[in-house]
């Protein structure tokens, strides 16, 4: 196996496992809507990841200094539409469905793509795979090092969502979809404040 591949899985699951806005994102989507929805929002977050990947293989320190000077306002928006989608899923908690304003569902094209433009708000990414591509990392074979890199955040992605499609089983009752709705909503905004600091 390619030393530049095992590079990029390590890398990728650097980027993936920690728990942030969008993990929870992604579990409390699949929990309130389907694994389906859930894997889908999952391949976006990855998408992003594999997206950054490449950009740091193929710019590195170039593209680094090109991001940081609007890491800030990035990090601002980031945390502006994160406390947004925890003020919708609060509401979403309280909300009883009305049958002459029916809720239009979450499709699992929707979940891609939104999770993906969100993922794309956080340049830290692409500073973090610059970094460990300039540091030696991913040197030597570019392609394998973001294949890597995605399949890894895929395969954390797909886990997270797997997970909070069972715990949205587990918690199928209009109760059990409140609460989980609250926390999720509660972990966002904490996450998003996090941004912030």
């Amino acid at each position: 196996m390619s030393p530049a591949f095992l590079a990029g899985v390590v890398a990728g699951y650097g980027v993936a496992v920690p728990v942030g806005a969008i993990g929870v994102l992604i579990a409390g989507l699949s929990a309130r809507t389907s694994l389906r929805v859930g894997a889908a929002a999952g391949m976006g977050a990855a998408t992003a990841d594999g997206i950054y990947a490449l950009i740091a293989v193929a710019g590195g320190a170039a593209v680094a200094g090109l991001i940081a000077p609007v890491a800030t306002p990035l990090r601002w928006l980031a945390a502006a539409v994160l406390l947004v989608l925890a003020a919708v899923t609060a509401r979403s908690a309280f909300r009883t469905p009305d049958a002459a304003r029916p809720e239009r569902p979450t499709t699992a094209l929707r979940a891609y793509l939104g999770i993906l433009g969100l993922t794309l708000l956080n340049p830290a990414t692409v500073i973090y795979f610059a970094a460990l591509v300039l540091g030696g990392a991913g040197e030597g074979g570019g392609a394998w090092f973001v294949a890597g890199a995605f399949l890894a955040s895929a395969s954390w992605q797909l886990l997270v969502a797997g997970g909070g499609s069972l715990i949205g089983r587990l918690l199928t009752g209009p109760r059990g979809r409140m609460v989980t709705a609250l926390v999720s909503s509660a972990v966002i905004a904490v996450l998003a404040i996090h941004i912030l600091a």
